[in-house]
């Protein structure tokens, strides 16, 4: 039998999927390339045939060729097991190929698909621990190996027993009975380790999960560790949890290997066993002596894939549990749900309104925003202080549809923001945030992220007003500085002023600047500011602060106090009444 790689099959692209949830996503993927796993079970089913040629070639050699001394026959028969074995060498290899094909296939797309779904679930659905969400996706790993070539292998070749059997069968009658009864008898204790097995392989994978979740937390927040003195502490944890880890493996080994070695002895017992009964049959002259060497042999063939059960049993354990954390994963509310239809809105005028919203974050049972209102023209400037904890934050997240209201609804001129396609709100809408995030990269591509092909010359704009220039002038990488993990190469100031070249880059219709001059020093403050007030005319802004000197960017002022609008009106008014200590009530 000749194969050839079909090149339709293995070099074509899928075409347009759905985002599927639950468990369907996983195995129409596999499906997809279920043209290639086909071909693997027939090229196993031609090998587990040639495979017969070795016990039958045994049979004829000690039956016929040496009682007659028959050299050219055993020269014939030499030759054409050759020849079996040189197709037994190119089927495996084939089989080899299209399951690792398949495999790489089916392991980019699932991937992908993850890394797509974890981009898109709603902030709300984020998991509280990033270091155990990152080893929960991790566990892909683990499903992947489950599907590579030696498992894949393993599983096509179990239905081979019962033809392995029904050939002993045939050609040394009651033999066969031996091997199949160890058959169920294995497959029996399999099934029987398989709870205990699922059991400690859930406390595994979940005791994992902390330890990645520690390392994570530890090496995010190392500085702070060392500045409290807390690596004792810190490695007491880690202990901790290696020991505890430590045993949930050593349980998970033993009942593993209890299964292996009870597989082995099955078969070391199958094969003296046929041998005492065969000698028997042959004194009574049922069977012959090149018989019971060839159901010996095929006997090792047929219990081969039993003795990998213990070892398949715990790899599906694990891929069962893995596949489990994925599916709930996959099954978070995402941003964009299929069949959802939104309202295209490439350009945005900037009016927003807030009405009755009340909102409170996961797992929080204190509202974040308790029942306000506000309204904010296209072009307006207003600014929102308060104390920390007052929700001032929180107003700016809801406008971006990060997070959605409990009741109440969030608008952008005129639309609802949860019926507007998320990817339109957000490129009208410039962020700078409290904390600027920067990615491992350069300066540029900090600047331009989530854009393509961004022209030098809006660049360097962008990155002149917001004063990034000031550090890089002299740097001979200039644009091209690298940043670091989360900008830890820069400054406060320096991260600040690259958040603000990007908030700025293709001059959208709303700001929103959450504390955009904390980290900067005064004389970049003033330089920023100058600029703000000439790039913030006829856009409509949104300003977070404590700084007084930033609330010069404003027309109106919003004064909030723990979820609720305390007051609002003109700057001047507002500030004037803080000064007087008109609102100390609500702890301004």
């Amino acid at each position: 039998a000749f194969f050839v790689r079909p090149r339709a099959l293995l070099d074509s692209r899928a075409g347009p999927r759905p985002v599927e949830a639950g468990r369907d996503w996983f195995w129409s993927v596999l499906w997809r390339y279920k043209g290639i796993y086909r071909e693997v079970a027939l090229a196993a089913l031609f090998i587990n045939l040639l495979a017969l040629s070795t016990p039958l070639f045994a049979m004829n050699v000690y039956d016929r060729v040496v009682p007659n001394a028959a050299f050219s026959s055993l020269w014939v028969l030499a030759t054409g097991i050759s020849i079996v074995f040189l197709f037994d060498f190119i089927l495996r290899n084939l089989r080899a190929h299209f399951v690792d094909t398949a495999g790489r296939k089916a392991d980019n797309a699932i991937s992908a698909r993850i890394f797509e779904r974890m981009l898109g679930m709603k902030m709300a659905a984020r998991p509280p621990s990033v270091g155990v969400h990152v080893a929960n996706l991790r566990e892909f790993e683990t499903l992947r190996d489950f599907f590579t070539s030696a498992t894949v292998v393993a599983l096509i070749d179990f239905p081979f027993i019962v033809l392995f059997i029904f050939i002993i069968w045939m050609i040394a009658g009651p033999v066969a009975a031996i091997p199949a009864l160890l058959v169920p008898l294995v497959i029996a204790v399999g099934h029987a380790l398989q709870k205990p097995l699922d059991r400690v392989v859930r406390e595994s994978i979940r005791e994992n999960a902390f330890k990645s979740g520690l390392v994570f937390e530890t090496l995010s927040g190392l500085e702070t560790i060392k500045a409290q003195a807390a690596e004792g502490h810190i490695q007491r944890k880690w202990e901790e949890l290696t020991e505890k880890a430590s045993l949930t493996h050593v349980r998970a080994r033993a009942i593993s290997t209890f299964g292996v070695n009870f597989a082995a002895s099955c078969a070391s017992f199958s094969y003296v066993g046929m041998i005492v009964y065969g000698v028997y049959l042959i004194v009574e002259g049922h069977i012959s002596m090149g018989a019971l060497i060839a159901s010996t042999t095929l006997s090792g063939r047929a219990l081969a894939p039993l003795a990998s059960i213990a070892g398949l049993l715990t790899k599906y354990s694990q891929s069962k549990e893995s596949l489990d954390r994925l599916n709930k994963l996959m099954a978070e509310p995402v941003e964009r749900p299929p069949g959802q239809a939104f309202i295209s809105m490439p350009v945005v005028k900037g009016g927003i309104v807030f009405r009755d919203v009340v909102f409170r974050y996961p797992h929080q049972k204190t509202p974040a925003l308790n029942g306000i209102s506000l309204a904010i023209a296209p072009g307006e400037h207003v600014g929102i202080i308060g104390a920390v904890g007052s929700g001032k934050t929180t107003v700016e997240r809801l406008i971006l549809n990060l997070y959605q209201p409990e009741s109440g609804s969030v608008q952008v001129d005129g639309v609802d923001v949860r019926q507007l396609d998320p990817a339109d709100l957000r490129r009208n809408i410039g962020i700078v945030q409290q904390t600027p995030y920067l990615f491992f990269g350069s300066v540029r591509e900090n600047i331009t992220l989530g854009h393509e092909a961004v022209p030098d010359g809006i660049v360097l704009h962008a990155a002149e007003m917001a004063g990034v220039m000031n550090f890089l002038r002299d740097s001979e990488a200039g644009l091209d500085t690298q940043v670091g993990e989360r900008g830890e190469s820069l400054s406060g100031g320096q991260r600040q002023a690259i958040a603000i070249a990007r908030a700025l880059l293709y001059n959208p219709p709303i700001l929103l600047l959450d504390e955009p001059t904390a980290s900067i020093d005064p004389g970049s403050e003033r330089r920023l500011l100058a600029y703000l007030k000439e790039v913030v005319k006829g856009k409509t802004v949104l300003l977070v602060t404590h700084k007084g000197e930033t609330l010069e960017l404003t027309e109106k002022i919003i004064l909030m106090d723990r979820g609720r609008i305390v007051a609002g009106g003109p700057r001047d008014e507002i500030i004037n009444n803080l000064q007087a200590g008109a609102y100390r009530s609500a702890g301004a």
